[in-house]
């Protein structure tokens, strides 16, 4: 892992724009393993919704609390293996942070009305979860937004994500940009900084993933934060990183390129 050897400064702006079960039978008994069986199959106390009856919310892992959410799955995935695989490929935050019904169903391959239960159930989380502003994450340094975006370090595919942070450091709005390779043709800039102007950021550190573990910028990550960066200046937003997170390290693309 690269450290960091500086911390961010957010500068005055002219403009300030406010696939395995186990149960263990008894202590010292072997787990007994269950791979990949269909809902159906399980044994009854181990199925998404008798578990909660019987359990509560916390026993059941995050891919099984989203199959009690769908109920049910298509002809060509059952419902518990169709959890796994979204979670897998598309990671807890980035389907929290949804609101495109049926941009979500496209891209996550289910039904229109699943992609409605996930968008309904992260909003009522998020109505129903006030955060205390004192409590927001600070990010000073490189290796801070390395540990903040831990969940982004298995990703099959490369998440863009911006974090929009007020004048103190604190971060105020935490967005998945984009799915997909990092390209200066598919990133503009309004995708990026429209949420700084709603939610009033001074500043914003881009950061996306590497499923390689190559953290080397390449030439298009250099071309996407050079763009960004002369966006940001026009408006008031400084870009004050564009960090590649890898499995394991992570590498801060300098944004004077």
């Amino acid at each position: 892992m690269k450290e960091s050897i500086h911390s961010y400064t957010i500068n005055d702006a002219d403009l300030l724009i406010d696939g395995t079960i186990f149960r263990y039978e008894s202590l010292g008994v072997a787990p007994r393993r269950y791979p990949d069986l269909k809902v159906r199959d399980l044994p009854t106390e181990e199925k998404p919704r008798e578990k909660l009856l019987a359990a509560g919310p916390g026993a059941l892992s995050v891919p099984e609390l989203l199959a009690v959410v769908f109920g049910s799955g298509t002809k060509k995935e059952d419902v518990l293996a169709m959890a796994k695989r979204i979670i897998k490929e598309y990671g807890e935050r980035v389907l929290s942070r949804q609101t495109n019904a049926a941009a979500l169903a496209k891209e996550l391959d289910v039904p229109i009305h699943k992609a409605m239960q996930v968008i309904a159930c992260a909003e009522l989380g998020k109505r129903f979860f006030v955060e205390n502003p004192s409590a927001a994450p600070v990010i000073r340094t490189p290796s801070e937004v390395f540990e903040y975006l831990k969940d982004m370090r298995d990703l099959p595919r490369e998440h863009m994500r911006g974090l929009y942070l007020n004048n103190h450091h604190k971060i105020i709005h935490d967005e998945v940009i984009s799915i997909g390779t990092v390209n200066s043709s598919l990133i503009h800039p309004r995708e990026v900084f429209k949420p700084a102007l709603e939610y009033g950021a001074a500043a914003v550190i881009l950061a996306h993933n590497h499923p390689s573990d190559d953290v080397t910028p390449s030439q298009a990550d250099i071309d996407v934060t050079k763009q960004l960066c002369a966006a940001g200046k026009l408006m008031g937003i400084q870009v004050i990183d564009h960090v590649i997170i890898g499995r394991t390290s992570f590498a801060s693309i300098p944004v004077d390129y």
